[in-house]
């Protein structure tokens, strides 16, 4: 096993051991034979890769013709790792050992415990180029393939982070993963992270990795619209635990308690935390404007209340809500079948003033709608012919309209939202966030990549496409009055 090459005493370098020997110890098995075709119909190309594959592992784990010692060294710990390579193929792989062994066969390398761990498994990828990784192994092995500059693997790692943000760990990984992205500066994964943190929190809210988040990381999460939780109530709880665990500072607690959008919070409950938030109660002279502003937006109409006061800010804009208030779930067994249709009410808006008004939506979906440049036409009068209608050329398409107008919807709009569920290892994540507003009743690009015909689809859970509709309203200033 390799795992055994740290324990084997170092062995001399071979006397007379050079390129020309390494390679030879390849050549039996060459990965292909070209056959000088000249003329003749017949040839064939023989593919040996994985008998190459296999003999260089070989020569990593028994140290044939090795002509490089690398001591692998924790700080702090006197445990020392031994392996005896092949300077040709580290060097091929990482532009830091061909800069590490210039003049020089033996040297000591010094990693952190966790990289220190996998760095038998490290240099096997740079023998082999295979590897397999676990969902705590993510972080160490991208940390050595970034210092050693072995940029397949930096680009492997780094793009399995990505597709396995939603894979079930006991801790959580997705907040520390955010974290080492802004540390190494790797921005395409931060977006990733952010992204699945947003459309995910409240499952994220509800775990252990949440108490591990920095403040930087909430800050960034509280100003986003587009934030999935169940209500503005569940993200102030979960605010109020994080600053009572971590004890920030008063500027950062402030930064992170006006963030909140108290105007989404019922004022039933906003009374309530004045008195039994311990949270709220030390800081209320630095919120307290906020609080006043929201007990005024609950008691007037929302037309009233945006004569006086500039609306269009995200205060009084509603993230996307799981309650019933703000939408429903829908889940369509056998998607690809055919047309469905439903119906579901949300409130008129997040005021209190408006908290007996409800909206009655219609939403229609067709898994193989063909858009008019796709439909079949006649041909000219010559041949007669008609162009065929091909279902396969058809798409998802989603409408939602209301069912009903009324004077109440006066100086608002509404912005429609459907979050798509897949299931990973289990659970149910969302994967897709389609929104559009009132003036558009259809998703333009709804599931446009999703293929619903097979049953395997990523899409599908047990043959289901499983969709959460959201409407939130969106207000919009008046002429002001002269005060």
């Amino acid at each position: 096993m390799a795992g055994l090459l740290g324990a084997r005493p170092a062995v001399p370098r071979q006397g007379g051991c050079s390129w020309a020997t390494l390679l030879l110890l390849l050549l039996p098995v060459q990965a292909a034979q070209k056959a000088d075709l000249s003329g003749e119909a017949a040839g064939a190309t023989m593919n040996h890769s994985q008998a190459l594959i296999h003999r260089l592992q070989e020569l990593l784990q028994n140290g044939n013709a090795s002509d490089t010692l690398l001591r692998v060294r924790t700080p702090g710990s006197d445990e020392v790792k031994v392996f005896h390579a092949h300077q040709l193929l580290l060097t091929l792989q990482s532009a830091a050992f061909e800069h590490l062994l210039h003049n020089q066969t033996a040297v000591t390398l010094y990693e952190p415990a966790d990289s220190a761990a996998l760095f038998e498994k490290f240099i096997r990828y740079l023998y082999c180029g295979e590897i397999s990784i676990l969902l705590h192994q993510a972080i160490p092995l991208h940390r050595l393939a970034s210092k050693y500059r072995v940029s397949t693997l930096q680009r492997g790692v780094a793009e399995y982070m990505k597709s396995h943000l939603a894979s079930e760990s006991s801790q959580g990984h997705v907040v520390g993963w955010y974290h080492y992205a802004v540390k190494i500066g790797d921005v395409g994964l931060q977006e990733s992270c952010l992204q699945f943190l947003a459309w995910n929190l409240s499952a994220v809210l509800g775990g252990a990795e949440w108490a591990t988040a920095s403040a930087e990381l909430l800050g960034l999460l509280l100003k986003r619209s587009d934030l999935v939780l169940h209500s503005e109530l569940e993200l102030y709880t979960a605010v109020e635990e994080w600053v009572g665990r971590k004890q920030p500072e008063a500027p950062v607690t402030l930064q992170l308690l006006r963030s909140i959008r108290y105007a989404m919070i019922p004022p039933g409950h906003l009374f309530h935390l004045q008195k039994q938030s311990a949270v709220m109660v030390r800081h209320y002279g630095a919120i307290q404007d906020l609080l006043f502003q929201a007990f005024q937006f609950h008691s007037a109409s929302p037309l009233h209340f945006a004569k006086y006061f500039d609306v269009n800010c995200s205060m009084f804009l509603p993230r996307n809500y799981l309650s019933g208030s703000w939408g429903a779930p829908w889940v369509i067994s056998n998607p690809a079948r055919d047309d469905r249709s439903t119906s579901f009410q949300t409130q008129l808006g997040p005021s209190n003033h408006d908290a007996s008004k409800r909206v009655t939506w219609n939403v229609l979906f067709s898994p193989r709608w063909l858009p008019v440049s796709l439909r079949p036409v006649y041909a000219d009068s010559v041949s007669g012919a008609i162009q065929s209608i091909r279902i396969e050329d058809g798409r998802p398409r989603l409408v939602i309209t209301p069912a009903m107008t009324s004077s109440d919807f006066a100086g608002v709009s509404f912005q429609k939202t459907v979050l798509v569920g897949v299931r990973q290892q289990g659970r149910i994540f969302v994967k897709h966030a389609y929104s559009f507003h009132q003036s558009t009743d259809e998703l333009a690009d709804f599931l446009a990549h999703a293929d619903l015909q097979k049953r395997t689809s990523e899409y599908l859970i047990d043959n289901s496409l499983h969709l959460h509709l959201i409407v939130k309203p969106v207000y919009h200033s008046l002429i002001k009055v002269r005060k």
